[in-house]
């Protein structure tokens, strides 16, 4: 009986670390292991010891008996990785390396700003040192970034990944300071004169333009912002997603774009039991929409939607949630790999859909030359092999990349939306990781890789000597009580996490998003245990004293 992997890598290498027969690859040190969309297991190899599904952080890891109909594909799917790449010898090439120790006994203390995957990996990485001790940032009251705001909510799996991150915050020497906009409450300066180190994990916020006339018309918005709609980010709350028309346009075929597109065509009663937002659920459940188009500007072979993604889709289709179309205009798919197999069966297939299921499209070869409309938009104009053609609909939706915006206090390379570094270093002391220093690529597990370089970058700098911060740890607290009244720390936003639970429960939900900044404070405060409460006093007080001496 084999395990089977059955999605994107987490990167956490655990499961690779546990096997006793190095069957699961690509592992660390070996090529493609931090950019691989997934793992996969051997099934000539694997000894059904269970070892790998029992270390797994997110439960990935299934044996085959145990796969749904629409993880069947996971298996051919790995099995397909080893004919390509059959790794016949079986050294064990994920050995656990001897951790690196600082040179200086510290104590260190470094902020992270940005509590998102990127972010967290980061402290992960700096807590391995007992040396070190690190204070996370984050704008929002709430952490994990895209983990709860970016994964769409019929894809409860993928946020397991949340309990890598418990875990991290459990750590002794980790501190939260949630709800502080370091920019603005706090900058730069305040953060060197406080920490030895700052690292920058702040993503990329914007996305890609399209250059075309009519991009800018009420009802065409950028596939990031209703992401964070429907997910509950506080900052996208008010935004409005006209959604009067019976046809959506999806601009782009990533899995952003399957995502947005999915969510706008499944039914809404599907959705009810998730953790989508509750205002932007009620919108989709008096949706007009009944066929959602996502156009992709190049052939099938060039889908940028990964592997797991698109069997999903196809579950969906086989259960008869969705109808799912591929349309080539009429062109063979070729090519080769799992994917263009794949997308040639579902177009090959004859399913049938349950009574009132909606359409979604993946329109391939079809370039979009404008978006049209009056006071809003009516259409959009596509050129598919030379004839440009109408497409009616009153949503239009930019899904082409994300795209970072320029950090206060750091410089900026505009082309590419990042900070410029060199592996994660900006200059001694301060550091970038994740997408703002990479760019918008890879997967969630892609981050902790790209934190592991910034880390060793950072210990680097450590070893050679870094002046000595006049801040100390309570000081720190005292600093951020008073310039950001809103702080949420670590009690706070475990309450938070309780309530939004207990809120969904009571609606047979995983949890129910508190989606205002201000409620979510409020619960914090209500919900903290009496010592942190009085803590949050005790520091406010520090704070004003301070201020006082000034």
């Amino acid at each position: 009986m084999p395990y089977v992997v059955t999605q994107s890598c987490c990167a956490d290498a655990s499961c690779v670390i546990a096997c006793p027969v190095n069957c699961i690859h690509p592992a660390p040190g070996e090529p493609g292991f931090a950019t691989a969309e997934m793992l996969y297991v051997d099934a000539d190899s694997c000894v059904d010891c269970g070892a790998c599904a029992t270390a797994c952080p997110v439960d990935a890891i299934k044996p085959h008996t145990l796969l749904t109909p629409s993880e069947q594909p996971f298996l051919q799917i790995n099995a397909d990785y080893y004919d390509c790449f059959p790794h016949r010898d079986r050294h064990p090439l994920a050995i656990v390396a001897k951790q690196r120790r600082v040179r200086h006994s510290g104590p260190f203390r470094v902020a992270v700003v940005g509590a998102g995957p990127a972010g967290l990996y980061a402290a992960d990485e700096l807590l391995k040192h007992p040396e070190i001790s690190v204070d996370v940032y984050d704008r929002l009251p709430t952490p994990y970034g895209l983990v709860r705001a970016g994964v769409a909510p019929d894809h409860p799996h993928t946020k397991r990944v949340e309990k890598l991150f418990r875990d991290v915050e459990e750590q002794p020497g980790f501190r939260y300071f949630l709800g502080v906009d370091v920019g603005s409450e706090i900058t730069l300066a305040d953060l060197r004169a406080q920490y030895h180190a700052v690292v920058y994990a702040v993503g990329a916020s914007s996305d890609r333009r399209l250059g075309i006339e009519g991009e800018s018309m009420p009802g065409s918005l950028s596939a990031t912002d209703v992401v964070g709609w429907y997910n509950g980010h506080p900052d996208k709350q008010d935004l409005l997603v006209p959604l009067d028309h019976e046809r959506a346009v999806v601009i782009g075929n990533g899995n952003v774009a399957l995502d947005v597109a999915r969510i706008l065509a499944r039914d809404p009663a599907d959705l009810e039991r998730t953790d989508i937002a509750a205002l932007p659920w009620a919108a989709l459940a008096r949706s007009a929409v009944r066929e959602v188009v996502v156009l992709g500007r190049r052939g099938p072979e060039a889908a940028a939607f990964t592997l797991p993604e698109l069997v999903g889709l196809i579950g969906l289709a086989d259960a008869g949630v969705l109808e799912v179309v591929v349309d080539t205009g009429g062109q063979p798919i070729e090519g080769e790999g799992r994917k263009v197999e794949l997308l040639a069966d579902l177009a090959a297939a004859r399913r049938t859909p349950r009574p009132g299921a909606r359409r979604l499209v993946l329109r391939f070869d079809t370039r979009v030359v404008g978006i049209l409309g009056t006071d809003q938009v009516e259409a959009v104009e596509i050129e598919r092999d030379g004839a440009v053609e109408r497409l009616d609909a009153g949503l239009v939706l930019r899904a082409i990349g994300y795209h970072g915006l320029p950090v206060a206090d750091l410089p900026y390379d505009p082309a590419r939306g990042v900070v410029p570094n060199d592996r994660g270093r900006v200059e001694p002391g301060v550091y970038v990781a994740g997408w703002i220093k990479r760019g918008p690529s890879g997967f969630i597990g892609t981050n902790k890789s790209c934190s592991e370089e910034t880390v060793a970058s950072l210990l680097d700098d450590l070893d050679s000597g870094i002046a000595e911060p006049v801040g100390t740890a309570d000081s720190i607290a005292a600093v951020v009580a008073g310039r950001a009244p809103g702080m949420v720390d670590l009690a706070g936003w475990r309450a938070i996490d309780a309530e939004e639970r207990r809120r969904g429960a009571a609606r047979g939900r995983p949890r129910a998003k508190i989606v205002d900044v201000d409620e979510a404070v409020r619960v914090a405060r209500a919900g903290a245990p009496a010592q942190t409460r009085r803590g949050y006093a005790s520091v406010t007080t520090l704070a004003r004293r301070l201020e006082r001496r000034r």
